[in-house]
């Protein structure tokens, strides 16, 4: 080799040192992380979240959160991919917001190449939970998890006769117009609960399948639409109407009774009712991550997501009691919480729902593709003409 092609190859190799060094260095940096919240999951993760920046100050420099509707994610997503401007980094949501990610090919595939840093899920999580997994088939985390509903909760002054079945609800229903509202179901966990759950109280053929399977449940559907004032966007709307006399029974969820009532939104003395022989409609909120994100974030994000699935993380999920019980691995009981949570929950939790989550059935939501063709059936056949913004 000459001199020349020798100084040429020496001046390559430590440009390419040079690089490599400046690559580490900026690698080493702490990032910003940009949460967007479309479940309203913050009130439960958002300390265990901010305990990882303070206990990896090295990895995340501070976390910025916002909070949106699960309807416009998507698209909000979709644009910022299309214009190569990912300025979202990690995503807290329901089913409703992953399905229709996933309907569009939004979200990484962390399983199965990253499935080293979070072990053997079947083992981790619990059964309800571990339903809920598959259905984000590698692109999201179960983060916590509850058996959900359907349930009613009703103003005991003013309902005296409390429904116990569809049909019961429904002549109640027909009986005091306008005084049953469930939210809608695309952003609302209570209001697709409720939607999810008629098909296995109604017999339908297929529970799983709303389009060619809930013959009886889309016909229920559109009859109790006849004493159906409005339908609110969201289910804190309901929860407001409830309290402010203009309802009188609304859809819940075991979360959004405990919470609400917590919150002082709805009042404290105010009751639940289960259906005779219903089955839990488990729900979940996923933490998932965008495709598009720089690799020196996705490597934090998935860092995160590790560090939010161990138990002491999972234990602060009890929180404020959202989405009860919350935890989504095995092994966190209550004793484990915050003082505060086991406070909350013994002020306002109530000792049925022990005997009702041991002694129903819980199924899992529907799958992705089927919730978002559920969504759309609901939205145009249902609640079309009836939705309050």
């Amino acid at each position: 080799m000459t001199f020349k092609r020798w100084k040429s190859s020496l001046l390559v190799a430590s440009a390419i040192v040079a690089s490599t060094m400046l690559s580490a260095a900026a690698l080493a940096e702490p990032v910003t992380i940009n949460v967007i919240d479309v479940a309203g999951d913050l009130q439960l993760s958002q300390p265990a979240i901010e305990k990882f920046q303070a206990e990896n100050p090295d990895l995340v420099s501070k976390f910025v959160f916002t909070q949106a509707t699960a309807p416009e994610l998507a698209g909000k997503l979709k644009a910022q991919q299309d214009a190569g401007r990912v300025d979202i980094d990690f995503v807290l949501t329901g089913n409703d917001a992953l399905a229709a990610g996933m309907e569009q090919g939004l979200w990484q595939n962390i399983l199965p190449a990253h499935a080293d840093m979070f072990g053997d899920l079947k083992e981790l999580y619990i059964p309800g939970a571990y339903l809920m997994q598959e259905m984000a088939k590698g692109q999201a985390f179960v983060l916590d998890w509850y058996p959900s509903g359907p349930l009613l909760e009703y103003a005991p002054d003013r309902v005296k006769e409390v429904p116990n079945t569809p049909e019961s609800l429904l002549a109640w229903c027909k009986a005091n117009p306008n005084r049953f509202m469930y939210a809608r179901p695309a952003n609302s966990g209570p209001g697709r609960t409720f939607v999810m759950g008629l098909p296995y109280m109604l017999g339908d053929k297929d529970p799983q399948d709303p389009i060619h399977g809930w013959d009886k449940t889309w016909a229920y559907l559109k009859e109790l639409d006849t004493c159906i004032e409005y339908y609110t966007a969201g289910t804190t709307a309901s929860m407001k109407e409830l309290a402010e006399g203009s309802r009188d029974i609304i859809a819940t969820t075991t979360g959004w009774d405990i919470n609400p009532r917590y919150l002082g939104i709805v009042p404290e003395d105010y009751k639940i009712a289960a259906f005779k022989n219903f089955h839990w409609v488990g729900d979940a909120n996923y933490m998932t991550v965008p495709k598009g994100i720089p690799q020196e974030k996705l490597d934090v994000v998935l860092k995160l997501m590790a560090f939010l699935m161990k138990p002491e993380q999972q234990a602060m999920l009890y929180g404020t009691a959202y989405m009860y019980p919350g935890p989504s691995i095995k092994g966190v009981t209550l004793d484990m919480a915050p003082a505060e949570s086991q406070a909350l929950i013994k002020q306002f939790g109530r000792a049925e729902y022990a005997d009702l989550i041991a002694n129903n059935p819980t199924e899992p939501p529907l799958d992705a593709k089927p919730l978002v063709a559920m969504f759309d059936k609901w939205d145009r056949e249902i609640g079309a003409a009836k939705m309050k913004k």
